[in-house]
Formats: C-alpha cells, sequence, structure tokens
C-alpha cells in the first residue's frame, strides 16, 4: 500500500463494501478496520490478531455490529471491517486504539471519510449504498 498520506488518502476515497445483508439508509453507524495500522502493510497473523481484538472491544461495547469487508473496485485489497452502531466521537477512539489513519461514517445513507491520525478535512463520498455489494458469503481473506 501506499504510504504517501495524499496517496493513501484519494485510495481511502475509492473503497467499496461487502456486506451479506444491507443496512437501514436509516441508520447511523462507523466502519472501522484495525488491518494495516497506518497504512503499513503487516502480515495476515498479524491482522487477524488485531481484527479479534478489534472485534472483543466492540462486543464490549454492547451495541449492535455486522462484520463487512472494505475494498478497492478491482478486489485487489480487501480488509475485514466492523459497522458499529455508535457515534461518530466513540467512533474515531475506537479507530485511533488501532492506530489507523481514518474511517468511514454513515449518516442516513451519507458516506464520510473521517481522518484519524491524518491531517485531512472529514470529506463527504455520496451515498453508502452505491458502494454496497450484498453477497452471499464473506470472502476468505489470505489474513
Amino acid at each position: 500500500m501506499e504510504s504517501h498520506p495524499q496517496a493513501l488518502w484519494s485510495l481511502y476515497q475509492l473503497t467499496e463494501f461487502l456486506l451479506t445483508q444491507p443496512l437501514s439508509t436509516r441508520a447511523h453507524f462507523a466502519i472501522i478496520t484495525a488491518c494495516n495500522p497506518q497504512g503499513e502493510l503487516l502480515t495476515p497473523s498479524q491482522n487477524r490478531l488485531l481484527d479479534r481484538q478489534l472485534e472483543a472491544d466492540i462486543d464490549a461495547l454492547g451495541v449492535p455490529y455486522r462484520a463487512l469487508v472494505g475494498t478497492d473496485k478491482a478486489r485487489q485489497h480487501m480488509e475485514y471491517s466492523w459497522a458499529v452502531f455508535i457515534d461518530e466521537h466513540s467512533s474515531i477512539q475506537l479507530a485511533l486504539k488501532y492506530c489507523q489513519n481514518a474511517m468511514y461514517y454513515v449518516r442516513e445513507n451519507e458516506l464520510t471519510l473521517v481522518p484519524c491520525l491524518m491531517n485531512f478535512a472529514p470529506q463527504s463520498l455520496g451515498a453508502f449504498s452505491a458502494r454496497v455489494e450484498l453477497v452471499h458469503e464473506l470472502p476468505e481473506l489470505a489474513f
């Protein structure tokens, strides 16, 4: 993955999402990953461990959440992620715990790219539903 901040930010703007069930267009939720902190590619076992830790942290919050996969258009880079039904401030704190450059927040189907460790302004990316592909099951990642 690119390490230049502007290049990473540009890649994040193109992310699409694979889900096994639709999410309400009225919902407010964060999309957070623990994979590849600060944009640095980790080994599959490192990413798997971080993902399990993040899931445990989310589960401890006692809020609804759903698994999903964030991916590029070509489906060459994929990361396990979580749709977490918490407020934006709490979601930024959770993303920071896992050293994430950015995360996404969805408000009534409006997708926003939210910086965490990066020095950019939040950026609206349009309708979340336009970036979603429903699949029967999430892909098994090499991670």
